[in-house]
């Protein structure tokens, strides 16, 4: 399973979803996410918890090793399905999807790797990955 930043931070911030994103890491049999969601993890979390990159990062960092969640590289190949997701779903582009960045990156990787993608909100679910 690849988890997209929101997934995590909904988790890591205590949101009140956070316990069934939990439940759903726990039952998979292997959790991924990109260099490209740990930074918004932990731009997310320095925002948040108004604190050091040092912090966040630790924080962010804890929370993958806690988790099991392995960092995929950014291959060429996902850059390129970064580029379709963005033509085809992102902002600006007619598509209700409407992804930025971060998600096309998330989209990709879970599409380049074959897995399923967990997420918060309703953007993912208008792609074909849901």
């Amino acid at each position: 399973m690849f988890v997209d930043a929101s997934a995590l931070l909904a988790v890591l911030l205590k949101e009140p979803d956070g316990k069934r994103f939990s439940r759903a890491m726990e039952s998979a049999d292997s959790l991924f996410t990109s260099p490209i969601a740990v930074f918004e993890i932990v731009c997310a979390i320095m925002r948040v918890r108004t604190c050091s990159r040092r912090e966040a990062q630790h924080a962010a960092d804890r929370a993958l090793h806690v988790a099991g969640i392995a960092t995929v590289p950014i291959t060429r190949e996902i850059g390129e399905l970064a580029l379709e997701a963005f033509e085809k779903y992102g902002k600006g582009s007619g598509y209700k999807a409407q992804l930025n960045m971060g998600d096309c990156f998330a989209y990709a990787c879970a599409k380049s790797l074959g897995l399923a993608l967990l997420y918060k909100g309703n953007d993912f679910a208008a792609t074909d990955l849901a």
